[in-house]
């Protein structure tokens, strides 16, 4: 089992940055790719990036490609989300989630983190 809790979300006004996080425990050495997901108000959940657990290859959506940036910090086993350039539209629910080695799907789900963005 992997265990993940997000942190770092609030209330922050249209271009500003924000920084969420995501610390992963439990079975870390069977993790192969961390994602985050993003849900808002009647709307279908959404991909916005993943990272190789491990360090490596990174994948953005196409809604925040250039704004938002993916990265692991080995040592604490948590996987960051730099935010910048927010719109009212960012707002949402961030979840983060991890693929195992085993798994093709993302097995393990972060309780959420709310974002905010006040025009």
């Amino acid at each position: 089992q992997v265990q993940l809790v997000e942190s770092g979300g609030g209330l922050v006004q249209a271009g500003d940055s924000l920084r969420i996080s995501c610390a992963a425990s439990g079975r870390t050495f069977s993790i192969f790719r961390m994602a985050w997901f993003r849900q808002a108000p009647g709307k279908e959940r959404e991909f916005v990036a993943a990272i190789r657990w491990g360090g490596g290859g990174t994948l953005y959506g196409d809604s925040v490609e250039g704004r938002f940036t993916v990265s692991q910090d080995n040592a604490k086993s948590t996987v960051s989300l730099q935010m910048g350039s927010l719109k009212p539209e960012d707002t949402a629910v961030y979840y983060c989630a991890a693929q195992s080695v085993v798994d093709t799907t993302y097995k393990y789900w972060g309780q959420g983190t709310q974002v905010t963005v006040s025009s």
